[in-house]
């Protein structure tokens, strides 16, 4: 390739060769902006084209080449492997391709000199092994066993090639371990003894070559450090393929030996880390802590995947009580003394890594309660276990219980986290000072505990707590009571102490009378004027919140909102950020407790309240602004109407948090939950401020927009809120409000719970301003909308039944609001967008299933059972209720064929009556079909034998352990109903309205059956004409038990 200079590339018209790829590359990796643009987009244009990640491996396989033109090269390769090697992807790599690609990876790999580029061949090598291997790569592993011995036999090869070959290995073992298919799983673990055996062998070797040197043998520093490399490679490797790549560990002899002898490496290696040890070069140092970091991921991984492995495994136990041993040694120098001798920069004040051991004494926190969990916490599997397995698993719970979780150790593990790891060290009151926001969120952070010590402690100290709370119940409250008085000054330790307190809440709350400790103590050593007591405040408030939802009684809450308002007061010197930011936060946990109450509160409102609105403003991390936004939002659900006067302050607070969020959405969710809140809380006197809060809305219900992706579901929750909370006609709710409407019928098409969501929200509207939504510009779009819906089905039967329930409020507010005339129009809508019809063919679906018999019937496609049948038909007889003629006439125009329709349309609901279980729905049916009569057609008078079925069935449901039996159940008298105490929301008044108008409950199906009755009997022509007409049809059976029930 001789071409020298810029080249630009036209796009379209290059053909893909090896010389004009190096130059498009050449641009794609240049400074210049546009030849970056232009060279990417040729890029992109020739993913597509065969032979395209061929000559991009030529590329990168000529060092001649420039580094910057090879790594996009390669980086081109790499991204073009997740999208188009798959061979069902679009656009596949060919066959030919891979084949070609294939055979130069391993050779180019072990051969290049260059790190960057071989890391990054690498992961190009394991992710095509995730494609290809086993089945057109069978023999990838035998060649990599065949490399690394060739390799390790010429020891001028080992220089470039044997590393090569272990990072290659590295990443192919990583890219197969994530892989959680059992046939991946399967072919990993049918090579795992071959690749264990040579990688063992050179981790062995190098291990005793370095080991050699530092020992002052033979040898030189170099190369020390390049063994050093080569053992920590494959010492990576094999902690991953031995968990992954064996069922059964510890069964196996190889596993066994090499377990053995990574505990003496433990021993040994750190050995070289310790003050007494040799003076090691820095480089080397950091290499030695590598292998012990490896080392202790290897031990943790076993306890933590193979529980009975670890085990069974040889001086497993011995193992741990290493570890333990250096958690004591470090625990030793852990925490500060005292406050006074707890000086900036002792006591692990470094800005610097971990030192090893603490990095050590974690893993060891983390496999100490990896087996007590092994006891107590067994991880459940449904996979079928051999009885051998059960028996090892039995065999190595005992182990554990009886062997090394003995009274004595577990003594000493609460003692040591208690008195060492609880206790707060120089490094934690520096950040406490200098950075409070971020100290403070790293003591919250419960999702990170595996990385950070004290947290850590915390866990297996309530591991240990709850499952040996005999054990330790008296020695705890013993160290307790020596420090829980007002006199003794003992902060650090007192901390530790009421930490484990706190922490242990459910296991002492019958042992520790708290209530007169919050009295007796707290409230005294929450006024202390002294020196570091501020460690105490926080340590109060978050106490207090532990122990809150276990035992504090009525009497005493009013002391507890006393400290944490004292604890939030600025003015007090001792109340520094911490104090204020931790009170403030753990106060949620009061508020959210189940026996709180507004009332309670309320005197200590005003003052808390303001100070949380103050705390908020004066925070600067996000985190910490959220968690607070967070208790204002559970103080505003729980005292409900009563933040009325406090709601103006929020909702000012709340603007410039909204622009000064920018792109953070967690804050702005969590603004809009507020809102929502304050607006549910305050009912309709939130009114006001809806107009403000309507724009946020509609940006988060702009289709496409970027707000929509993030804020959706909390704005639907709002707009929700909203709408309920919107005063009923004669007011008139706000043009603003009314005209998102048109943002709804979008969301129809999206995910259940934006469906659902937006169909409840479609109801709320309608009961609001029925006539917005039943108007010409609105109505017909709508029920299109809902056809669609249904037509492109199925929808899940709870979303189906929210659709149902919205056509049969629609049904309702068109006869609430035009009578027949404007059911007529909303049915006609029904019909011609074909809602009706889905409808018709579903219920037939299910008519012609029960005409089948036989062991093989299937249920067809088209139909409908279940609920879903029963939600079909209460559309129906919400059409019959508000007027028989247009159902009649609905179903004449679907089908052409009314009698035919009829027919087999009344057989299945008379059938289907009995298998709906809601006694309101089964009256409903029985209030149109009883209708039906006012027709006095013969199709429904020759149904009469169904009809008195299903009267006395409902009647004698309705009227079963009533004392009058002239009045259904469902029948709810007109008659001057209680008010509620407390405000209301306007949309429950009006679905409280809603309700009590439904024929369901205003109609009593007693005199209703009899009325309807006697009049076709007067319109067949009489009692006689209708006895010899219709009533001898019925069974006498039927007629006896409907003649019992006392109606005529």
């Amino acid at each position: 390739m001789e071409i020298q200079g810029p080249i630009e590339v036209p796009g379209e018209a290059n053909p893909l060769t090896e010389g004009i790829l190096y130059h498009v590359l050449r641009s794609a990796a240049s400074s210049d902006p546009n030849q970056i643009q232009t060279g990417t987009k040729q890029l992109q244009q020739w993913e597509t084209q065969r032979g395209y990640y061929v000559l991009l491996q030529s590329v990168f396989l000529d060092k001649s080449l420039p580094f910057e033109v090879r790594y996009l090269a390669i980086i081109q390769l790499k991204n073009g492997i997740d999208k188009y090697w798959r061979k069902t992807a679009k656009n596949a790599v060919s066959k030919e391709d891979k084949a070609a690609i294939r055979a130069r990876l391993l050779q180019s790999g072990i051969e290049e000199a260059d790190q960057r580029l071989a890391l990054q061949n690498a992961l190009v090598i394991a992710k095509i092994v995730r494609f290809e291997f086993p089945n057109d790569w069978p023999e990838l592993f035998f060649e990599l066993i065949q490399i690394l011995q060739t390799v390790t036999s010429q020891p001028d090869s080992t220089h470039l090639r044997l590393p090569r070959a272990l990072l290659i290995l590295l990443y192919i073992i990583k890219e197969l371990v994530t892989g959680r298919l059992i046939k991946t799983r399967t072919i990993l673990q049918t090579v795992t003894p071959q690749v264990f055996q040579a990688l063992g062998q050179i981790y062995v070797a190098k291990v005793q070559a370095w080991q050699t040197v530092l020992r002052g043998g033979a040898g030189d520093s170099a190369g020390a450090f390049e063994d050093m490399q080569h053992s920590l490679l494959a010492i990576k490797t094999i902690r991953r393929m031995v968990i992954a790549g064996y069922e059964f560990p510890g069964r196996e002899e190889q596993v066994q030996g090499f377990w053995a002898m990574t505990r003496s490496h433990l021993g040994e290696f750190f050995a070289y880390t310790t003050p007494e040890g040799p003076q090691l070069p820095p480089n080397i140092r950091q290499l030695i802590e590598k292998h012990l970091i490896q080392l202790s991921k290897f031990h943790l991984n076993m306890a933590q995947q193979h529980p009975t492995d670890f085990v069974l495994l040889p001086n497993s136990l011995d193992l741990v009580h290493d570890y333990w041993g250096l958690i004591v040694k470090l625990g030793a120098t852990w925490g500060s003394e005292s406050i006074d001798t707890a000086n900036i920069g002792t006591d692990g004040d470094s800005d610097d890594d971990a030192p090893i051991l603490e990095r050590l004494c974690l893993k060891g926190l983390l496999l100490v309660r990896a087996c007590v969990r092994m006891v107590f916490y067994p991880a459940q599997s449904f996979r079928y276990r051999q009885p051998k397995e059960k028996e090892d698993r039995a065999r190595a719970i005992e182990i554990i219980k009886n062997d090394l979780l003995r009274d004595d150790l577990v003594k000493d593990m609460i003692s040591t986290m208690v008195t060492r790891y609880f206790v707060f060290r120089a490094s934690d009151l520096r950040m406490w000072e200098e950075e409070p926001d971020e100290w403070e969120r790293t003591q919250e952070g419960a999702e990170d505990w595996e990385f950070s010590i004290r947290p850590c402690a915390e866990k297996l100290f309530l591991d240990l707590a709850k499952n040996y709370k005999d054990l330790i119940r008296g020695p705890l409250l013993e160290v307790f009571y020596s420090v829980a008085t007002p006199d003794n000054e003992d902060i650090l330790f007192k901390d530790s102490v009421y930490s484990a307190i706190g922490l242990a809440a459910d296991i002492l709350v019958d042992q520790l009378d708290f209530d007169a400790f919050v009295k007796s103590t707290l409230v005294a050593e929450v006024q202390k004027q002294k020196p570091g007591f501020n460690l105490i405040r926080r340590r109060i408030a978050i106490i207090i919140a532990q122990w809150i939802s276990v035992k504090i009684a009525h009497e005493t809450r009013p002391i507890v909102y006393q400290i944490y308002q004292h604890l939030l007061n600025p003015s007090d010197p001792l109340n520094d950020h911490v104090v204020r930011v931790t009170a403030g936060m753990k106060f949620k946990n009061i508020a959210d407790d189940w026996e709180f109450t507004a009332d309670g509160f309320l005197p200590f409102a005003p003052e808390i309240l303001k100070r949380l609105m103050a705390l908020v403003q004066e925070v600067e991390l996000s985190d910490t602004k959220m968690a607070l936004l967070n208790t204002l939002s559970v103080i505003v659900e729980r005292v409900e109407y009563h933040i009325t006067p406090y709601a103006p302050n929020i909702i000012n607070l709340l603007p410039p948090l909204w622009e000064q969020s920018g792109e953070e959405h967690l804050m702005k969710q969590a603004i809009l939950t507020i809102i929502t809140r304050l607006t549910n809380a305050m009912k309709s006197d939130s009114q006001p401020y809806h107009v403000h809060f309507l724009p946020i809305i509609q940006s988060a219900l702009e289709p496409g927009s970027e707000t929509q992706v993030y804020l959706l579901e909390d704005a639907l929750d709002l707009w929700g809120s909203m709408i309920a909370q919107t005063p009923s006609p004669p007011a008139t709710p706000p043009p603003e409000l009314l005209s998102l409407k048109q943002y709804l019928l979008p969301l129809f098409t999206m995910d259940n719970d934006t469906l659902r969501k937006s169909l409840e929200i479609t109801e709320s509207y309608l009961l609001l301003a029925p006539a917005e939504i039943l108007a010409d510009d609105f109505r017909p779009t709508l029920l299109s909308t809902l056809a669609q819906l249904v037509q492109d089905g199925p929808l899940k039967p709870e979303v189906n039944g929210v659709v149902s329930h919205l056509i049969q409020t629609i049904i309702r507010a068109a006869n609430g609001f035009g009578g027949e005339n404007a059911v007529k129009i909303v049915v006609g809508d029904l019909v011609s967008t074909g809602f009706l019809g889905k409808i018709l063919e579903g219920i037939h679906g299910a008519w012609e299933h029960h005409q089948s018999h036989g062991p093989s019937r299937e249920l067809p496609s088209r139909a409908v059972d279940g609920v879903v049948e029963t939600d079909y038909f209460t559309v129906l007889a919400r059409i019959g209720l508000a007027s028989p003629n247009v159902l009649l006439e609905a179903l004449a125009g679907v089908t052409g064929n009314l009698n035919g329709t009829l027919e087999w349309l009344l057989d299945e609901w008379f059938s289907h009556i009995e298998n709906i279980g809601d006694p309101p729905n089964k009256k409903l049916m029985c209030l149109v079909l009883t209708r039906f009569l006012e027709l006095g057609q013969d199709w429904i008078l020759g149904r009469l034998q169904s009809l008195m079925t299903v009267w006395t069935d409902v009647l004698t449901e309705l009227l079963d352990g009533m004392d009058d039996n002239t009045t259904d159940a469902l029948y709810w008298p007109p008659e001057p109903r209680p008010q509620p105490n407390e405000p209301e929301a306007p949309e429950d008044i009006r679905k409280r309205e809603l309700i009590y108008e439904d024929s369901i409950h205003s109609t009593n199906l007693v005199p209703f059956v009899s009325q309807h009755l006697r009049n076709a009997i007067q319109a067949s022509g009489g009692d006689e004409r209708f006895q010899e007409e219709w009533l001898s049809r019925v069974d006498k059976d039927v007629l006896k038990g409907f003649m019992e029930l006392g109606i005529m």
